[in-house]
């Protein structure tokens, strides 16, 4: 059984920053990429960061800059660094891994960024 398990997601005001973590259980972790996406009503899911095993980053154009994923191999946990953050960054957050032929994804987390 894969798992991902997101937290840290919450109420913050334009210019604050979050942390959210994603646990990830029934995968060999180190091996596998990570992703952040994202998702608001009425829009398409989005890619905002992953890293790769090596640890090798990329970014949404929109968020470069700004965010800053990471991972800790020994917690099987990658972490989502989020600074300056906008109204456009509120959506739900989301973990997600593809070890083989299948996506997995978490429940999600909501961040809600507000004036």
């Amino acid at each position: 059984q894969v798992q991902l398990v997101e937290s840290g997601g919450e109420l913050v005001q334009v210019g604050g920053s979050l942390r959210l973590s994603c646990a990830a259980s029934g995968i060999i972790f180190h091996v596998n990429a990570m992703n952040w996406y994202r998702q608001a009503p009425g829009k398409q899911r989005e890619l905002v960061a992953g890293i790769t095993a090596s640890g090798s980053t990329n970014y949404a154009d929109s968020v470069k800059g700004r965010f800053t994923i990471s991972r800790d191999n020994d917690k099987n946990t990658v972490y989502l660094q989020m600074n300056s953050l906008k109204p456009e960054d509120t959506a739900v957050y989301l973990c997600h891994v593809r070890p083989t032929d299948h996506d997995f994804w978490g429940q999600g987390t909501q961040v809600t960024v507000s004036s």
